[in-house]
C-alpha cells in the first residue's frame, strides 16, 4: 500500500449532484500491454461518495471506503495483477451508492467515484474521467424507505430491470452515458484524501442451522413509509440531527366499496400525535403494544380523508402505515382532492400525500441552547383542537402542499413483516431445510392459496454482513426478507426504529442475489408474496464481515457458566469490530466515542490488535468543526456531545499509550486533549463545578443526570481526564501544560467535596439542577465513579466503597453493562474479584438462560431505552457490555501489564471459587501469554504454569494464602 499521484478525476453522471438513494453504475474497458511485467505489482486505488462495490473482470474484489470525514476522505487500494488480463481488454465495474442524506456515520457530499490502476511501474493504466461509462441502476427503487437516522435506507430491487451481468467484461456498455469530470482530487467537498489505514474487512460465508418456523400469513392490503423529516422539515438532509416540528399528513383511503378495515402504525414512537378519518378523531381508540398502534375504522366506499398530526420530536421521522380489509374489499392510498383544488399524484414527482405545514420547526443541539417550539402557532391550534375535513383543506389551502414522490415509499416491507392478520403455523417439512443444508437439493417454498408464506431462518448466533441467497422462482414474485436479533418460543421482538428489509422482485429462473448493504441478525425471515409457482431455494447465506483478527485471546474455567459467558463476550466484541468499533452490529453500526473506550481494552485482551484502536482514536479531533467538545459519535451528521464521551476518549488515548508504548501517538494527541478540555473548563461555574448543557449520560438507568446542570458523574470523571491529559502533557514534553491541567483537576475535585457531597446520606448527590435545586437521588453509578476516579477523600472513599460491596437497595442500581464495567474497574481496585465475578453470574447468566448468543445493551431492569417494556433489552449485540472478556482475564487469570507496552507484566491468579481455569491473553508486541493454574481448595495448593515471549519480563506471584508450584516456558522471538 502505499500514497499514489493522482491523475483521475472524480466523475460522476447527468443529473443531481446529491441525488437520494441512488445506485449508479460505472464500468471502464481498458487494455493491458502483453508484457507480464506490467501486469505483475499492478494497483487500483479507489474511493466513493457515499459507498462502492467493485468488480474487475466480473470478480468482486472490494467494498468500501471506510467512514471517514469528508475533508479527509479514505480510498482504498487493491492488488489487481492476477485478475489481469495481458493483451486483452480488462474491465473494472463498479456500484457506487449515493445516499443524499446525513447519517450517524456518514455527512453528505455529493455523489463521486475516483478510480486509479496503475502497473507495477506506476504507469497509469485506466483513471476516472469523462470516458467511463455510467447509468442509473435502474432495478433498484430509490423510494425504499429510510432504515433509520442512524443508517441510509431498506432495500428495494427488481431483477427485471436490470442487468445482473453488468459487471462482467462482456457486458455491451454502448448504450451508456459518458460520465461527467467533476474536477480534480482536491476539490470540495473531499479537499483532502488518505489512505485506508486499516486492513481489509473479512468476508466469511455463514450458513443457517436450520428453517425455524413455516407459516401462512395475512398482512395489511396496502402500506407506505412518509419520510417526514425530509418532507416537512426543509434542509434535514444536509445534517443528522435532532428536529422539532409542528404539522401534519394527509391522504385519501380509497376503498372499492364500503368496509370495515384496520390501520396500523408501526414506527417507533414518533409521528402520530393525533388521528382522524373522516373528520373523526380516532387517537383514543388506539390499542396494540408500544409503539405498535391499530385502530378499527368503517370506511365509506370511494375517498375517506386520512389526517396525522405528525407534530414530533424527530430523529429518524418517519410514518410507517398499513392499511387491511377483508376481500373482497380493495383499499389504496390516494391523492385528496377538493373543490377548488386538486393535487397531481400521477405526475412523476409528487405521491398521494400532501403535508400541512409545518407551522414551526427548531433543530436541536444538545450542546447549545435553542429557542422553544411556537405550540401556540394560530393555524395549528385550529387544526390541532379538531378533526381536519376536506373543508379545512380550502380554508387553510396556503399551508397545504404535496409531498414529494421522493419522500413517500409505496411499500413497507417491515410493516408486512411485523404485522399480521392471520399467522397459521405449520410443522416445518424435512425437505423445506434443504434450504440451509449445503448440498445440491434445493428446498421448495408451499404455496397456500389466498396466503403469503413466510419462511423463517435461525443463523444459530447474530452475525454482521451481508444477506446472500440463490433461488428459482417465475418473474414478477416478491420475496421480502427481514432480519432479527431475539426470539423466544412464539414471542419475536421486532426491531422498531431500524428497518433493514429488503424486497426483492425476481427476474425469472434461477438466479442469484448479494445485498451490498450490511445488515446485523441472528433470525432471517422470508416471505414469498404472489407467488403462482413454489419457489425453490437453493441457498441463503450471510457473509460475515468483520475486522480481521485472530482469535488468541481465550478462556476457559471450572464454572461453565462463566465460559459461555466469556464465549458471548468474544463473540460480540468480534461482530462490532467493523472498519471502527461500533456499538452494535444492527441497529446503529455506529462508533460511539465512549462505547469504544471500553471496547478498546476487551479487543486487548482478545485479540490484540492495535490499528483499529488508534484509527478510532485519530477520528475523534475532526468533529472540532461541529463542537471544540468533540462529538460523541464521528464522524457523523449529528452533531452531539456527551461529555463523559469525550472524557473517555481522552482516557483511551492514555491506554493507547500504556497499551503500546506509543510516545510518538501520546504527543500527537496531546494537542487534541489539551484544546478540548481548555473548552470543558470554560463550563467551570462560579462555584468551581463544571456545569453543562449536553446529552449528560452514564447509564440507562433512573439517575438523575440532566442535560443541564452539573452532573456529580461526569465532574468526577473530568477530574480523572484531566489528570490523564497531564500525564499525556508529561509524555508530549508540556510540564507547563501538564500543570495547568493538574490544578485544575484539583480545584475541580475540592469543589465536588465541597459541593456534592450529602452528609446525612453519606454520599454523593445524583446533580444539582440547572435552577440550583440539589438532587435528591442518590445512585450507585455515582459512588462507583467517585470511588473509581479517586475524587473522595480516603474517609469519604471508606464509606462509599461498602456501598460497592454491598448496595443499599434505596440507591439507583446499575442499569447496564456499560456502567458494570466501571463497577467492575472499581471492586478490582478493591481487591473484590470474587464478588465481581459473582455479578457477572448473575447479571449476565440472565442472558445465558434466555438463550442468547451474544451481550445485551441493557439489563431488563429499568425502562429506558426500549420502544416496548416486555423488551429484555434493545440491542441484544452491544459491546460496550463485553466487560467478562476483559476482566475474566485480566483478573482471573491475572495477566496484567505493569509497563507501558506490557515490556513488564504480572501474572497473578485470583482464583475465587473456581478450581481451574486456563487461557490466552495477546501481547501487544505479538505473540501471547498462556496462563493455567488448577488449585486444590482442600489443601489451598496451587499448579500454575506460564508461557510467555523470552523478551518480556514477567513477574508471578501465587493467591495470598496459597501455597504450590510455578512452572514457566519462555518462547523465543523472532
Amino acid at each position: 500500500m502505499t500514497n499514489i499521484d493522482w491523475q483521475a478525476s472524480w466523475i460522476w453522471g447527468e443529473g443531481e449532484a446529491s441525488p437520494r438513494n441512488e445506485w449508479r453504475c460505472f464500468r471502464k474497458t481498458f487494455e493491458v500491454p502483453a508484457a507480464n511485467e506490467s501486469r505483475s505489482g499492478a494497483l487500483l486505488s479507489i474511493t466513493a461518495d457515499s459507498r462502492y462495490v467493485l468488480y474487475v473482470n466480473g470478480t468482486r474484489l472490494g467494498r468500501g471506503p471506510v467512514r471517514s470525514w469528508p475533508s479527509e476522505l479514505a480510498y482504498d487500494q487493491y492488488e489487481i495483477g492476477h485478475l489481469l488480463k495481458p493483451g486483452q481488454p480488462n474491465t473494472i465495474a463498479v456500484l457506487v451508492m449515493h445516499f443524499g442524506i446525513s447519517t450517524f456515520y456518514y455527512l453528505r457530499g455529493r455523489g463521486g467515484l475516483l478510480a486509479q490502476v496503475q502497473d507495477g511501474s506506476g504507469n497509469v493504466l485506466a483513471a476516472t474521467d469523462a470516458t467511463w461509462r455510467n447509468a442509473v441502476h435502474l432495478g433498484h427503487h430509490p423510494r425504499a424507505p429510510r432504515a433509520s437516522c442512524q443508517h441510509a435506507f431498506a432495500e428495494f430491487v427488481d431483477a427485471r430491470l436490470w442487468d445482473a451481468a453488468w459487471t462482467s467484461e462482456h457486458f455491451d456498455d454502448t448504450a451508456w452515458a459518458s460520465s461527467l469530470a467533476l474536477g480534480a482530487v482536491g476539490m470540495a467537498p473531499w479537499t483532502a484524501l488518505k489512505l485506508r489505514d486499516i486492513p481489509l474487512l473479512t468476508e466469511e460465508t455463514i450458513v443457517p442451522v436450520r428453517v425455524e418456523s413455516l407459516a401462512k400469513v395475512k398482512s395489511f392490503r396496502a402500506t407506505a413509509t412518509v419520510d417526514v423529516r425530509n418532507a416537512l422539515v426543509e434542509g434535514s438532509e444536509n445534517h443528522a440531527n435532532r428536529n422539532v416540528f409542528l404539522g401534519y399528513v394527509i391522504t385519501s383511503l380509497y376503498a372499492d366499496r364500503a368496509c370495515k378495515a384496520t390501520i396500523g402504525f408501526v414506527q417507533s414512537n414518533e409521528c402520530l400525535r393525533a388521528i382522524s378519518v373522516n373528520g373523526r378523531r380516532l387517537e383514543q381508540q388506539f390499542y396494540g403494544s408500544k409503539p405498535e398502534r391499530y385502530v378499527d375504522v368503517e370506511l365509506h366506499e370511494g375517498d375517506n380523508l386520512l389526517a396525522i398530526d405528525v407534530s414530533s420530536n424527530i430523529h429518524t421521522g418517519k410514518l410507517q402505515v398499513g392499511v387491511y380489509a377483508d376481500e373482497p374489499a380493495s383499499v389504496s392510498f390516494r391523492a385528496p382532492t377538493w373543490p377548488g383544488q386538486s393535487t397531481t399524484a400521477g405526475e412523476k414527482l409528487l405521491s398521494d400525500w400532501l403535508r400541512i405545514g409545518p407551522f414551526d420547526s427548531v433543530e436541536l443541539l444538545d450542546h447549545q441552547h435553542t429557542r422553544e417550539l411556537n405550540e401556540a402557532h394560530p393555524t395549528y391550534v385550529a387544526l390541532r383542537d379538531k378533526a381536519i375535513t376536506l373543508d379545512d383543506l380550502s380554508v387553510y389551502g396556503e399551508w397545504v402542499k404535496p409531498i414529494a414522490a421522493a419522500h413517500v415509499s409505496e411499500a413497507d416491507v417491515f410493516a408486512l413483516s411485523v404485522w399480521r392478520k392471520e399467522n397459521v403455523k405449520y410443522a416445518v417439512p424435512a425437505e423445506l431445510q434443504n434450504a440451509v443444508i449445503p448440498h445440491r437439493q434445493p428446498a421448495e417454498v408451499p404455496i397456500f392459496e389466498g396466503y403469503d408464506t413466510e419462511v423463517l431462518f435461525d443463523l444459530g448466533k447474530e452475525y454482521s454482513g451481508y444477506l446472500q441467497f440463490e433461488i428459482e422462482a417465475e418473474a414478477g414474485t416478491v420475496l421480502d426478507w427481514y432480519g432479527f436479533e431475539y426470539m423466544s418460543g412464539q414471542y419475536r421482538q421486532d426491531m422498531f426504529g431500524l428497518d433493514h428489509t429488503l424486497r426483492y422482485v425476481a427476474l425469472g429462473g434461477r438466479e442469484r442475489y448479494e445485498s451490498p448493504i450490511r445488515r446485523g441478525l441472528r433470525y432471517l425471515t422470508l416471505t414469498v408474496r404472489g407467488a403462482v409457482k413454489p419457489v425453490k431455494i437453493h441457498s441463503v447465506t450471510m457473509l460475515q464481515s468483520n475486522y480481521p483478527v485472530a482469535e488468541v485471546g481465550s478462556f476457559t474455567s471450572s464454572d461453565a457458566l462463566l465460559n459461555d459467558i466469556w464465549e458471548i463476550s468474544r463473540h460480540t466484541t468480534k461482530l462490532c469490530m467493523e472498519d471502527t468499533f461500533v456499538d452494535c452490529p444492527a441497529f446503529e453500526q455506529v462508533f460511539w466515542v465512549g462505547d469504544s473506550r471500553n471496547e478498546a481494552l476487551v479487543s486487548n485482551y482478545l485479540f490484540g490488535v492495535q490499528d483499529i484502536v488508534k484509527r478510532c482514536l485519530k477520528l475523534v479531533p475532526g468533529s472540532e468543526f461541529q463542537t471544540p467538545l468533540f462529538a460523541d459519535q464521528v464522524p457523523s451528521g449529528w452533531s452531539s456531545v456527551i461529555p463523559n464521551w469525550t472524557f473517555f476518549w481522552a482516557i483511551a488515548c492514555a491506554e493507547y499509550y500504556e497499551q503500546t508504548g506509543d510516545r510518538e501517538f501520546a504527543a500527537e494527541m496531546y494537542g487534541h486533549i489539551k484544546f478540548t478540555l481548555t473548552h470543558y473548563l470554560k463550563h467551570i461555574d462560579d462555584k468551581g463545578l463544571f456545569n453543562i448543557k449536553g446529552w449528560n449520560l452514564l447509564d440507562w438507568s433512573p439517575i438523575d443526570q440532566p442535560n443541564d446542570g452539573v452532573v456529580t458523574h461526569q465532574n468526577m470523571f473530568l477530574v480523572h481526564t484531566l489528570k490523564s491529559g497531564a500525564a499525556m502533557g508529561r509524555l508530549a514534553g508540556d510540564e507547563a501544560g501538564a500543570a495547568e491541567l493538574d490544578k485544575a483537576a484539583n480545584q475541580l475535585q475540592e469543589a465536588i467535596n465541597r459541593h456534592l457531597w450529602n452528609e446525612e446520606a453519606q454520599a454523593y448527590i445524583d446533580c444539582i439542577h440547572a435552577d440550583g435545586r440539589r438532587s435528591t437521588v442518590i445512585s450507585m453509578q455515582t459512588q462507583v465513579v467517585a470511588s473509581l476516579t479517586g475524587v473522595a477523600p480516603s474517609d469519604r472513599k471508606a464509606v462509599i466503597d461498602t456501598y460497592l460491596i454491598a448496595p443499599p437497595t434505596n440507591f439507583v442500581q446499575i442499569g447496564s453493562p456499560f456502567m458494570s464495567f466501571f463497577y467492575y474497574e472499581a471492586l478490582a481496585k478493591l481487591g473484590e474479584t470474587e464478588l465481581m465475578v459473582q455479578d457477572i453470574r448473575r447479571n449476565y447468566g440472565q442472558m445465558i438462560r434466555h438463550s442468547a448468543t451474544t451481550c445485551w445493551e441493557q439489563y431488563p431492569n429499568f425502562l429506558e431505552n426500549r420502544a416496548n417494556p416486555d423488551m429484555l433489552s434493545r440491542s441484544h449485540c452491544h459491546a460496550w457490555s463485553a466487560a467478562p472478556a476483559y476482566f475474566l482475564g485480566r483478573e482471573v487469570l491475572g495477566v496484567r501489564s505493569l509497563t507501558p507496552g506490557w515490556t513488564k507484566v504480572e501474572i497473578a491468579p485470583i482464583p475465587g471459587d473456581l478450581t481451574w481455569a486456563k487461557g490466552s491473553v495477546p501481547h501487544p508486541a505479538g505473540g501471547r501469554i498462556d496462563v493455567a493454574w488448577t488449585l486444590d481448595t482442600s489443601t489451598q495448593t496451587m499448579t500454575l504454569t506460564v508461557t510467555y515471549p523470552e523478551n518480556v519480563d514477567v513477574q508471578i506471584r501465587l493467591p495470598e494464602g496459597v501455597q504450590g508450584t510455578i512452572n514457566e516456558v519462555k518462547l523465543g522471538v523472532l
